[in-house]
């Protein structure tokens, strides 16, 4: 389709441009030389609006007051802080891909309101806003993950590395998001070359992440490179590639989650809810990729108006090369495929309670559990064990809940009624305290917690 071969040919055009703005990349596995420490170079450009080019190494404010543009790779050096008021508007320079990276040892704080959001958004007029017109917000931690040596520089570009090396730190503080959302944002230069709608690469617990809204992402919406931070109340909205991607020893413990699907925009390379993998070669390296994802609710292709669902859908969850990622509460509705265990370290890691799914509901998918060829593992004995409270619906009406979803006006809280409000279970990895002990299953009891601040037509909005 005409989307996908757009996005192959951007793929192109923002390589030559990010050279353009980055004094060395990755290539063949080489590391980029570290950016030199500076201050921002700040350049009033009228329309109460300050672009933002370069480093800064000491504290600054992005003030609600102007508006902030950023040009090229933006970076947050070790020790400083970039603090963004409430309600602070910050774009993305189109043509050089602006992108926001807080180095590991910097902080961000980004803390906004329900009433006052801190956005983060394409330059383009409202009606001509795309995926991937600018670059993401990259944040960077000390936090353990499974690399060679305990760091890597992250994926898509910029010169920062993750990870703490051979000196982790799991309760690593990268600072404070809340109430942020994340617009038109993510580019895929190549493969395993892409800036995500929010990359957090080895972000420690000591770090607050919630009430996020990342839309219209040009690649993943979400993705985890190992670190063990915890997010709640979290969304992905529209995105072309996978909701919630997790990599490398992510350990983190994620509770309120929603992902909403374009019927018709999907990744070439097939998109999914879930995607998870202990690392690219499926090995046994540590710490593994086991986070725990609570009361979560994927709306797939099936499960949104919006036209003929995209060929290149696949699962709700692929889970494979020996992730344990672990789901409670979650509904997967309206794939094509709703959980495929991939591998057969992946399979044994589910027969081991190292993967668990509990308190789940599979409804609208064609195929609701698969496996690969040749294996001879029973999925459906396995997610259908007495106790675990698992169950298989054809229909994604009986789920209780107001579908197809309108995407510009989604009716999120499940009907009086509904399946959805009981049947939680926070047993076994779920019954860390983090998570809070609800009753109801799915991203929503009977309160809608997007209301206020999520835009769910950014497209139009004027900013």
């Amino acid at each position: 389709m005409e989307l996908l071969n757009n996005k192959s040919n951007w793929a192109l055009l923002i390589g030559c441009t990010l050279l353009s703005v980055t004094a060395c990349k990755k290539d063949s596995g080489d590391i980029a030389t570290p950016s030199t420490p500076s201050t921002f170079a700040i350049t009033d450009i009228g329309n109460n609006t300050n672009k933002v080019e370069g480093s800064q190494a000491s504290d600054y404010t992005f003030t609600s007051d102007k508006q902030w543009l950023l040009q090229g790779f933006v970076y947050v050096e070790d020790g400083a802080t970039l603090t963004i008021e409430p309600g602070t508007i910050i774009k993305g320079d189109k043509n050089s891909k602006g992108t926001l990276i807080i180095k590991r040892g910097a902080k961000i704080q980004a803390m906004g309101t329900s009433a006052q959001p801190i956005v983060f958004t394409s330059n383009q007029p409202a009606g001509s806003r795309d995926y991937g017109d600018w670059g993401g917000v990259i944040l960077c931690g000390m936090a353990n993950n499974n690399q060679p040596g305990g760091e890597a520089i992250v994926e898509g570009g910029p010169e920062a590395y993750y990870g703490g090396g051979n000196s982790p730190n799991d309760a690593d503080n990268s600072g404070t998001m809340q109430y942020v959302r994340i617009e038109f944002p993510g580019i895929a230069l190549q493969p395993n070359q892409e800036i995500n709608g929010l990359t957090l690469g080895a972000v420690g617990s000591g770090t607050t992440i919630d009430h996020i809204q990342v839309s219209y992402s040009g690649d993943d919406s979400y993705e985890w490179f190992g670190g063990a931070v915890n997010l709640k109340n979290i969304v992905a909205f529209r995105g072309w590639d996978d909701g919630f991607d997790t990599d490398n020893g992510f350990r983190g413990k994620i509770q309120f989650a929603l992902s909403v699907s374009d019927p018709a925009i999907a990744d070439q390379s097939g998109s999914n809810g879930f995607e998870s993998d202990n690392d690219a070669s499926g090995s046994t390296a540590s710490p593994y990729t086991m986070p725990i994802f609570s009361n979560v609710t994927f709306f797939g292709p099936y499960a949104v108006s919006g036209g003929t669902p995209d060929t290149q859908f696949k699962r709700a969850a692929h889970i494979r090369r020996n992730s344990r990622l672990n789901a409670y509460n979650t509904v997967f509705a309206g794939y094509p495929t709703g959980i495929l265990l991939d591998g057969t370290l992946t399979e044994t890691d589910a027969l081991n309670n190292d993967l668990q799914i509990h308190g789940s509901i599979v409804a609208g998918c064609p195929s609701a559990l698969e496996t690969v060829a040749g294996s001879t593992f029973d999925i459906n004995a396995w997610f259908n064990t007495s106790g675990w409270g698992n169950s298989v619906v054809t229909n994604i009406s009986d789920l209780g809940l107001s579908t197809p979803l309108i995407m510009t006006a989604p009716s999120l809280v499940p009907y009086d009624g509904s399946p959805l409000l009981n049947g939680a279970d926070f047993t076994g990895h779920a019954s860390d305290p983090f998570f809070q002990q609800v009753a109801f299953r799915g991203a929503f009891g009977t309160e809608n917690w997007t209301s206020g601040w999520c835009n769910w037509d950014p497209q139009n909005t004027a900013y």
